[in-house]
């Protein structure tokens, strides 16, 4: 499987802004990764895909989802961008949250 971390470019943040900061904790630098260029699936390959539903709940959390659809609760952010939600503050008990399956594909198609 993969991380949402793999095949990006790691930077090693040196701005003087974070000086106090890096003398506090006694670093040199801070790695950042960059940000991904994520592809979006077509219309035609989310028709190849089964996607389920699920309606949000009270404590519900994309990392749940994840772990019970692809046992692997770190690829919440798989769910979130397939429904375009960066973070759960977007949405509200009742909404619709669709889980996008099988797991291989829908990385094939994020360009992973």
């Amino acid at each position: 499987m993969t991380s949402r971390y793999q095949n990006r470019n790691i930077l090693r943040n040196q701005n003087e802004l974070y000086d106090n900061l890096f003398r506090e904790r006694k670093i040199a630098w801070v790695r950042q990764y960059n940000t991904p260029d994520l592809l979006y699936p077509t219309v035609s390959e989310i028709a190849t895909l089964s996607v389920s539903s699920e309606i949000w709940k009270q404590g519900d959390r994309f990392w749940k989802y994840a772990a019970t659809y692809y046992s692997r609760p770190d690829l919440w952010w798989v769910i979130a961008w397939f429904n375009k939600m960066p973070s759960e503050a977007q949405i509200q008990i009742g909404d619709l949250v669709y889980i996008p399956l099988p797991l291989e594909k829908v990385l094939s198609y994020y360009g992973y």
